[in-house]
């Protein structure tokens, strides 16, 4: 099979082949022959049977795997290589132009002994009995090779979509057989979050064979990512976070590389996080593009509004309330400290009657303000015990007596909003609010499949009801109830004094 001069362990060998036997179309749009890149080289050396790869844009590790499953499908028999793609219109994308083309252009005497015996624009079987296939799902059959394609975008836009692929492809996968996950990051929440988590929490022990080994690979790493530094303005700010990424990652951002950051995030914004991460923190990091209030939590970190907050006994501590259908209550703790909005602590808990939540109150030590319920709070509810009482009433008969109704709005959009422009207000106790921040950073948008594109409205989710109480005080915040008696001077946390000066 191809020139005789070759020596057979070198046909035997799949990095060679890698090296020499498969031409792509690069960047340019020119067809050149395929040579793993550094970090290609890297990974291919660090490679494991399964591997969540979590990555900046633009590295290759798409075009590499997929060449690594069809090198696998030509040169072994009865192998089952799949590939998993966050769109159909991508799934038959990546067939024609990486893996079919990439077939068409193989030597000659190769394509003579593994001609296809099936040819479709989703799947390519054949003559030694083994096929790659492109698809959505992969829901029959033994796999030996399957690359899930930005499964991070998957896990975001259809959640039921990527639990199959967890529950079903991943599983469907041989003992033996290869796994390549590999995706930019896209929020915290999600089986791809959870698998590279997990996964980093692995980082230098031994992996067994059923384990995902974690693979990390930041923007600097690729050399093309430079620039001239003639005339590219760094700010102060700009300077601290790379001397931050310097010490964090023990690599020297040059002023090449810095213009280039610069410059590059001026025009993504929000998204350079989670498009360009400098470490795997900062990519997960940044939420999903269909996240409400993705650039607030952008600003809320970089301003180092997420901090230690603590509780200050000469201010009454206000609570924002959601009542949920589900059963879920969640309820905010917030001081009002001159113009500063400082939340100190987030609980929620589900399946238990109101007088839980009562107790909850009293045992944090705090003194209250008024309790800001949800519209729903005021209708009367028929119930054992209570007939026609609302949860106001019963809040009422459990010592609760400071409450106010927030009315409804009929377009929950322009309470999103008005939450959005409270932000810049808002400081939180990084630890008394953790659970309710992440449901912060994790509430979304509902994905349209059919117009792909996200609806503007929100999903409804276990997210949902940490919002909903967060939004009773973005809509209601710039009228809150005065406190009696007023609060004198307070003094701030540094952190927050630091924060104060900066705004001015």
């Amino acid at each position: 099979m191809g020139d005789p001069r070759l020596k057979l362990e070198e046909w035997g060998n799949p990095v060679w082949r890698l090296h020499n036997l498969y031409w792509i179309t690069d960047k340019r749009n020119q067809v050149v022959k395929f040579r793993p890149n550094d970090e290609q080289r890297t990974f291919l050396e660090d490679l494991h049977y399964r591997n969540a790869i979590l990555k900046a844009r633009q590295l290759g590790f798409s075009t590499l795997i997929q060449l690594m499953g069809l090198d696998t499908a030509v040169f072994t028999s009865n192998i089952r290589a799949g590939v998993i793609a966050d769109t159909k219109p991508n799934a038959e994308i990546i067939f024609r132009d990486k893996i079919r083309f990439a077939y068409d252009r193989l030597p000659s005497g190769i394509r003579e002994r593994r001609f296809p015996e099936t040819d479709s624009t989703t799947e390519l079987l054949l003559s030694n009995n083994s096929s790659v296939r492109v698809g959505t799902s992969m829901r029959s059959g033994t796999l030996q090779f399957l690359h899930v394609s930005e499964f991070g975008k998957i896990c975001a836009k259809d959640p039921k979509r990527a639990r199959e692929i967890v529950t079903g492809a991943i599983p469907a996968l041989a003992p033996d057989g290869f796994l390549f996950v590999e995706s930019t990051a896209e929020g915290r929440d999600g089986p791809f979050f959870d698998m590279c988590d997990e996964a980093r929490k692995r980082i230098g022990q031994r992996h067994q064979p059923l384990e995902e080994k974690f693979h990390f690979f930041p923007w600097f790493v690729r050399d093309e990512y430079e620039t001239d530094s003639a005339g590219v303005a760094i700010s102060e700010r700009e300077r601290e976070y790379f001397e931050k990424i310097e010490k964090l990652t023990g690599t020297t951002l040059s002023p090449r590389k810095r213009a280039w950051y610069v410059l590059t995030k001026r025009r993504l914004g929000a998204d350079m996080k989670r498009e360009y991460p400098s470490t795997p923190d900062e990519a997960f990091e940044a939420a999903n593009e269909g996240a409400w209030y993705r650039e607030q939590f952008d600003e809320l970190r970089r301003d180092g509004r997420i901090c230690v907050v603590p509780y200050d006994r000469s201010v009454p501590v206000n609570t924002f309330w959601d009542i949920g259908a589900n059963d879920l209550n969640a309820i905010w703790f917030h001081q009002l400290v001159g113009l500063q909005h400082r939340f100190i602590k987030y609980y929620e808990n589900s399946g238990r009657t109101l007088d839980h939540y009562v107790q909850i109150m009293k045992d944090t030590g705090y003194t209250f303000g008024t309790a800001y319920l949800p519209h729903d709070a005021a209708h009367k509810r028929l119930g054992t015990g209570f007939r026609n009482q609302s949860v106001e009433d019963m809040l009422h008969g459990l010592g609760i007596t400071d409450t106010f109704i927030v009315p409804r709005i009929d377009d929950v959009t322009i309470g999103i909003n008005q939450t959005r422009m409270a932000f810049s207000v808002a400081v939180f106790d990084k630890e008394g609010c953790a659970e309710g921040l992440d449901h912060l950073e994790k509430y979304s948008k509902e994905w349209d499949e059919r117009a792909v594109t996200w609806k503007e409205h929100p999903k409804h989710d276990a997210h949902s009801n940490g919002a909903d109480a967060f939004r009773q005080w973005g809509q209601r915040y710039k009228n809150l109830k005065k406190a009696r008696p007023e609060p004198g001077p307070v003094a701030v946390p540094p952190t927050v004094n630091h924060w104060n000066q900066g705004r001015r």
